[in-house]
Formats: structure tokens, C-alpha cells, sequence
């Protein structure tokens, strides 16, 4: 895969980097139902462009944006004139600003807003409070929305109405298990849930009962499907790769993240993807 579309949504962990390796060892065909229980971005399934998929995650916001672009509700001009209008207040008011907005969204839940918090933010966070109520802190780069960062997302939102255009793709607010479950064993199931023992930040909390609901769920439903976890760093090792998924297949990469504020997790991390089937990739 030469060039890797960044969508809309900046997420913490994305897999951008990790396209091309999970497009090389993925096994579908253009009858194949493509699903992703976690879809944060959203970045490996609209990239790999299956006619046919269903993105879905338990964040309401992100749902909601995307569906409102699939909708027409909001295009690529909508998303210019809100972000010039709204960028040229935070760059007047500053932080102020960008706190009268995440109050607005915490409120509205405007989806525009949602997009304006994600770019604005410290560190291009995406987390909640347990009220749900979208707590992370400002960037503080009043200037944030240049004229060449507005054009950069508007390009992004423009792509993915042109991919919206040509393919049946659904985008639903639910849990794994709910998303799991409508799988067919001809479909095929790519999972990024949060790292184990590493993100705090997910919309909803993640352990180690959920994960092994999601080793029984992909099991059960007899599709063939790809998980991305962590492997390892210098400082320790993903114990359940070796446990819960020992009856999978495993390829590598190294990958360097800037996530967390512990230096522990701010390393080069060697990434795992595991499959139910024998990828390309596989060395055995």
C-alpha cells in the first residue's frame, strides 16, 4: 500500500503505521462483510476499502460524526466554514475558547464541535470523565487551525465522502459482543481493542474479563479474524498472548508510540497481530 489515508478523528495508538503489514495478511474477497468492533479512527478499514463493512464502536461521537458525513448531513465545505469561523475565535480568545466549546459539546454534542475538540486538544486525546463528559485539557496553540491544517481535515472528510459514495458501509454505536454476533463465518473481524495493561484512556474501561469475553466471542462466532495487541517492549511482555491467545498465529513489528505520560509507555513497542488462520507473513 504506497500512501495510507489518515482519516478525519487523530486517536492515540492509531495504525497508520501498521496498514500495509495488516493489508498484506488479511484473507477477503469483495462477497466478504468486513467488521471492526473497535473502531476508533477507523483507519485500517477505510484504508484496506472493503465494499462491504461495518464499523462500530462503543464512542457515541465518533459514530455520530462519521454517520453524519455518510448522511450528508456534514461535507468537507460544511467542515471549512466551521472550522474557519470557530479557529479564528480560539485564535482571539484562546483557551478560553476552546473551553466554552468542549462546554458546548458536553452539552449538544455536536459533532462538528467533537471534530474541533479532537484537533485542539492536548496531544490529540480523546478521553471522558465518568459522566462521560469530554475532559481533556487544551493544546495551547491558539493558532491551531492555519489555513493549511483546516485544508489538511477537509481533505480528509472529502475522501471519505468520495469512499462513501461507492461503498456499503454501515457505522453503528454498540458493543463488541453486539457487533461480533452479526458476523457470518464468511465475513471477517478485525480487532483493535485497547492494549491490555497499557490504555487508560478508552471511552469505556478495558480488562482482563473483557478480554477474555473477546477471545470467546471471535471464537465462537467462526469467523476468521485479526487482533492488534502489543507484544512487548524493553520494559515488559504481554503475558496473555502467550495464555488467552495461544491458539493463535502471530506476526511482528516494531512500532514507536508517544502515548502516556510514563516513560514506560512512551517506547518502541514490538506489535502483535494475531490470526485465527495462517497469514502470509507467518513464520513458523
Amino acid at each position: 500500500m504506497d500512501k495510507v489515508y489518515v482519516p478525519p478523528i487523530k486517536i492515540q495508538g492509531i495504525k497508520t503505521k501498521l496498514v500495509s503489514l495488516i493489508s498484506e495478511n488479511i484473507e477477503i474477497n469483495e462477497n466478504t462483510i468486513w467488521y471492526e468492533p473497535f473502531m476508533g479512527s477507523g483507519v485500517v478499514g477505510l484504508n484496506l476499502a472493503p465494499k462491504h463493512a461495518v464499523f462500530a464502536d462503543t464512542n457515541p461521537h465518533v459514530i455520530h460524526l462519521y454517520n453524519a458525513i455518510k448522511n450528508k448531513k456534514i461535507s468537507s465545505l460544511v467542515v471549512r466554514d466551521y472550522l474557519e469561523r470557530e479557529g479564528k475565535q480560539l485564535e482571539e480568545k484562546k483557551e478560553q475558547y476552546y473551553y466554552y466549546i468542549r462546554d458546548r459539546f458536553n452539552e449538544s454534542h455536536n459533532p462538528l464541535d467533537f471534530l474541533f475538540l479532537n484537533r485542539s486538544c492536548f496531544n490529540g486525546m480523546i478521553r471522558f470523565n465518568k459522566n462521560y463528559k469530554f475532559n481533556v485539557p487544551y493544546c495551547h496553540k491558539s493558532e491551531r487551525f492555519s489555513k493549511a491544517y483546516i485544508t489538511k481535515i477537509v481533505n480528509q472528510v472529502r475522501h471519505l465522502e468520495e469512499l462513501l459514495l461507492e461503498k456499503e458501509w454501515d457505522f453503528k454505536c454498540q458493543s463488541f459482543q453486539e457487533t461480533i454476533q452479526e458476523a457470518a463465518k464468511t465475513d471477517f473481524i478485525y480487532c483493535d481493542p485497547p492494549y491490555i495493561g497499557r490504555h487508560v484512556d478508552y471511552y469505556d474501561s478495558w480488562n482482563e474479563q473483557q478480554e477474555v469475553l473477546l477471545k470467546d466471542a471471535l471464537l465462537e462466532s467462526g469467523a476468521k479474524f485479526m487482533l492488534s495487541t502489543w507484544d512487548r517492549n524493553k520494559y515488559r511482555k504481554n503475558e496473555y498472548i502467550d495464555s488467552l491467545w495461544s491458539m493463535c498465529y502471530k506476526i511482528n513489528k516494531e512500532h514507536f508510540y508517544y502515548i502516556g505520560a510514563s516513560e514506560e509507555n512512551r517506547n518502541a513497542m514490538i506489535e502483535a497481530l494475531l490470526t485465527n488462520y495462517v497469514p502470509s507473513k507467518y513464520i513458523g
